[in-house]
């Protein structure tokens, strides 16, 4: 599906051979030689979360057993912006997070989050691919600004507006405060559809829900089946607002640490992950919103009168008076992306 991907069997296939000539020349050892920590906000069942233990078994097998990830899910290691911050200062080699999140690391990053930006997942994968020029460029901002580069990136689905009542134009959201997370490019895309944009960060999200801090959020559909948030929210409208991408960080002083013949295991690994991870959201896309359906949430999309046109053209007004001046010359290199 995605051009720069590895085939799985080509990789396996790989790893075969490369455990038949002792594994890229890593000596075989009862122990790893290094153990990192991988801390993440997301529960261990889902998509992210098995994406990051998929990766921890795939370094695992790839360096011969050289590198061992330990995972860290459901907030362990720190809230967002803690994570981030660990990554950088060295207290957690990995983890993953939303461009907006990444952003408080170097401030460019938000740009990939803008909403109805990309024309589909594939341009979207294509952009925050690690070879294309946007993402070479971004990264190369990123180790200077806080010593972190992103490994490898995974499709992370297509966000979607929830709440405790039916919601169809930006009128209907006038005064209702929605959870949105803590980064400047999200608060501003919730106030965009219409709503008063209320930072919460997410392991706080359910009782803030259920307590009616805030009346809605906004996430992919398998984030929202994961976490049961139907229990405490009964509409799902269909903005589509958000096709994005989970960015896994790394250290740089760990990269740097590592010889060549690691770096290449582990972004063979990453490639692997990389690829199962965005095809496994994918596949469950429609399943997951059946599955609301099932759960007896209420799904609003354009055929059930939801003004797509209408959230559109509010977001993008929104966005442009904050970000159009900051973040042109970047639009344009990522519509210039095939």
């Amino acid at each position: 599906m995605f051009e720069k991907s590895v085939s799985r069997r080509a990789v396996l296939g790989w790893t075969g051979a490369a455990a038949g000539a002792g594994l890229l020349g890593f000596p075989g050892k009862a122990g790893a030689q290094q153990t990192l920590r991988y801390g993440h906000m997301n529960s261990p069942t889902s998509n992210a979360g098995l994406q990051a233990q998929w990766f921890a078994e795939e370094v695992a097998r790839t360096t011969g057993g050289e590198i061992a990830i330990n995972v860290y899910p459901s907030s362990q290691l720190g809230k967002i912006r803690e994570l981030a911050a660990g990554v950088s200062t060295g207290t957690i080699a990995l983890s993953h997070n939303t461009a907006g999140a990444i952003s408080a690391l170097s401030e460019s990053f938000a740009a990939l989050d803008t909403p109805y930006l990309y024309r589909d997942v594939d341009h979207l994968m294509k952009v925050v691919d690690i070879d294309s020029p946007v993402m070479q460029m971004l990264n190369e901002r990123l180790v200077a600004d806080s010593g972190v580069r992103v490994l490898y990136a995974f499709y992370f689905g297509t966000r979607q507006l929830t709440a405790d009542r039916e919601i169809k134009r930006p009128s209907d959201l006038e005064g209702v405060k929605i959870r949105a997370i803590p980064s400047p490019i999200y608060l501003a895309t919730v106030e965009g559809l219409g709503a008063v944009p209320v930072p919460v960060d997410w392991s706080e999200v359910p009782t803030a829900l259920a307590t009616g801090v805030v009346s809605g959020q906004e996430n992919p559909v398998n984030v929202v089946l994961d976490n049961k948030l139907f229990d405490v929210q009964s509409h799902m409208m269909l903005t589509g607002h958000i096709q994005g991408a989970e960015l896994v960080l790394i250290n740089d002083s760990t990269w740097q640490s590592f010889s060549s013949d690691v770096q290449s295991a582990v972004q063979e690994a990453a490639s692997v992950v990389r690829e199962r991870a965005s095809q496994s959201v994918l596949d469950g896309e429609a399943s997951n919103l059946q599955a609301l359906k099932d759960e007896g949430m209420t799904i609003i999309g354009p055929d059930e009168g939801l003004d797509l046109e209408a959230f559109q053209a509010s977001v993008k007004a929104r966005i442009d008076a904050e970000f159009a001046e900051q973040y042109g010359d970047l639009y344009q290199q990522i519509e210039a992306i095939g």
